[in-house]
């Protein structure tokens, strides 16, 4: 028998004993050391990193735990376990009159400034118009002026609404849309295929129709994203909540604003006594809402970014 005829005797299948041919079972090949050795070292930098920045979390945590002497001692095991803090925290600050108030506000925001730009951008996609490159590109430049160049003419224009010590600005200023989430969403409306639109429009579906019927459920990532960006940003806002809720009542500061005032309450330099166990508590308890909001929405949010990095 020929060397070809021994390799493919080989291979081929095997003989029991009961004379049946039996499928052979090929052997998996051995990974390489060098491949092995990489990915222990991805794992390693993985884990490292995910340590690093779980970090201040957990040490949030543990200082929420701990009495007023302990708080900034760095250790991640309280010496003494103080859970009443969670209880006291209610009493000391209204930390629930906080939570709605940034509820309320981050919820308008990142609504108004989603559908209203989503609006805008699906115009800049699907009409074509003359000017449309230019108007696009004016919308686009307004991303490089700073914000503290039109922190003065907006602070003027709701001080003459009567709307300065009120929460409308908060929200409202997102009634006209936003530049960066326009460009987004337009990036993501170019995608859709333009014959869906055409063909529908030929149907008698008005344009509305086709942005609610038709882009909008298409679109639902580029949404998630749009919403969870700016409802961060609206939580997080300090500065806003700094020019137009400062002289009201703490009733209606929202989560950023009563923070900042309870570390001043509470600082020794102020006459306060260093009670800071309750402002890790609140700052602990103001990160859940986050946490929730990004675990419901990762789905649609790793969707969305992955589809803007193909397209990009």
């Amino acid at each position: 028998m020929s060397a070809v005829d021994t390799s493919a005797a080989a291979a081929g299948p095997i003989l029991s004993s009961a004379g049946r041919a039996e499928p052979s079972i090929p052997k998996k090949p051995r990974r390489p050391v060098g491949g092995i050795v990489g990915q222990v070292v991805q794992w390693v930098l993985l884990v490292g990193f995910a340590l690093l920045f779980l970090y201040p979390f957990a040490w949030l945590l543990a200082a929420s735990f701990k009495p007023r002497g302990q708080v900034f001692d760095n250790a991640l095991i309280p010496k003494t376990f103080q859970p009443e803090n969670y209880v006291q925290v209610f009493n000391e600050l209204p930390l629930l009159s906080w939570l709605g108030n940034s509820l309320l506000i981050a919820v308008l925001a990142a609504t108004l400034v989603t559908v209203m730009s989503s609006i805008v951008a699906f115009g800049f996609a699907y009409f074509k118009f003359p000017g449309r490159g230019i108007l696009f590109g004016i919308v686009l430049a307004t991303m490089m002026l700073p914000g503290a160049v039109t922190l003065v003419p907006q602070f003027l224009i709701w001080n003459n609404l009567g709307f300065v010590g009120t929460n409308v600005p908060l929200w409202g200023m997102n009634l006209f849309g936003s530049a960066f989430y326009i460009f987004l969403q337009r990036q993501f409306f170019l995608g859709l295929p333009r014959e869906i639109f055409e063909a529908a429009r030929m149907d008698g579906v008005s344009y509305w129709g086709m942005f609610w019927r038709m882009a909008f459920p298409l679109s639902i990532p580029s949404f998630v994203i749009v919403f969870l960006f700016e409802f961060q940003a609206s939580w997080n806002n300090l500065q806003a909540a700094l020019i137009y809720l400062n002289a009201g009542s703490q009733e209606e500061y929202t989560v950023p604003l009563g923070i900042a005032s309870a570390m001043t309450r509470y600082s020794p330099t102020n006459g306060g006594h260093g009670d800071y166990q309750y402002v890790m508590v609140a700052a602990l308890l103001v990160t859940l809402p986050m946490i929730l909001l990004f675990a419901f929405g990762q789905r649609y949010f790793i969707e969305g970014v992955a589809t803007q990095g193909r397209k990009g």
